[in-house]
């Protein structure tokens, strides 16, 4: 008797839970994890000081990408 009576006490709270409620897409936004969203803010380019290593090293034949530099 004793498992017959918490099955039903099990059943009733799972329909009348929460999620029944008017408001259950809020309840369900509530229960989703917290996005976290981390940006880290760079001091320089990393491109352009990538870019800048090469052009130390060799020079460009035809200039091709000079222009990057200039708007870098």
């Amino acid at each position: 008797m004793d498992r017959e009576r918490m099955e039903q006490e099990l059943a009733e709270t799972l329909e009348n839970g929460e999620m029944r409620s008017e408001q259950a897409g809020e309840a369900a936004r509530r229960k989703l994890p917290a996005r976290t969203v981390i940006r880290i803010q760079a001091q320089a380019d990393p491109v352009a000081v990538e870019t800048k290593q090469y052009r130390q090293m060799a020079k460009e034949v035809d200039e091709r990408y000079s222009r990057y530099d200039d708007q870098a």
